[in-house]
This record gives structure tokens, sequence and C-alpha cells, in this order.
């Protein structure tokens, strides 16, 4: 390793390897972006379902670019970046609540809070 640079660093231009929660996290981030547009599209009626189908998850999206992001816009604590994060994922369990699939809300709730959780401890660390 250089001297130049401190212990753990990485080189410049490399990442550290992704992991299985890493993965799994990704896959939820992209459940919740997907389940606020299919909400948005089957809960209201024209022209609305056009508006909050394509708005819901747009906003969304921009919340986590700017806040959760590996490449977050803004530079927050990682206690605000993890209640941003539980607030994306709340809205996508309230949708499917709201569509009267509460189980489905209720399953992804769980995987989504527990890989929040190990994700969020990897970042203290």
């Amino acid at each position: 390793m250089p001297e130049n640079e401190p212990d753990g660093a990485l080189p410049a231009g490399t990442r550290p390897p992704l992991s299985a929660v890493d993965v799994v996290a990704f896959f939820c981030e992209l459940f919740a972006f997907g389940t606020l547009a299919f909400w948005g599209f089957a809960a209201f009626p024209l022209p609305w379902n056009i508006v909050v189908g394509i708005g819901a998850p747009v906003l969304a999206i921009l919340v986590w670019a700017l806040f959760v992001s590996p490449r977050a816009v803004l530079a927050v604590h990682p206690f605000v970046r993890a209640v941003v994060e539980l607030l994306v994922y709340l809205a996508a369990t309230l949708a499917w609540w709201g569509m009267g699939l509460a189980w489905v809300g209720i399953v992804f709730a769980v995987i989504a809070i527990t890989v929040g959780v190990l994700a969020g401890r990897r970042r203290f660390d």
C-alpha cells in the first residue's frame, strides 16, 4: 500500500466489492419505486393516475438521489440518511396497504428494514 493512503483506504478509482446485502438493498429500492408507480396508476382515476403514477416514483427517486444514494448530492449524517430511506420504504408499504394488499406491504417492510439495518450497520463501521 502506498504511504500516502490511510489504513483501510481503497486505491483511487476502486470501490469495495458488492455483497449480498448490497444487491438485496438495491432490489428493495427498485421494488419501492415500482410500488409507488403501480399504486399511482392503480389507485386513482384518470387523469390523476397518470400524475400520481409518474410523480410519486419520481419524487421518491429525487429524495433518494439527494440523501440516500451512494453518490448523494447532499452529504448528511447516517441517521438522517436512514430516516429518509425508511420514509421511502414506509411510503411503499402504505401504498400496498392502501390497495388492500397489506400482507405484501408487511413482507416488504420486514425485508426492507432488515436489509436497511444490515447495510446501515456497515456504514458505521
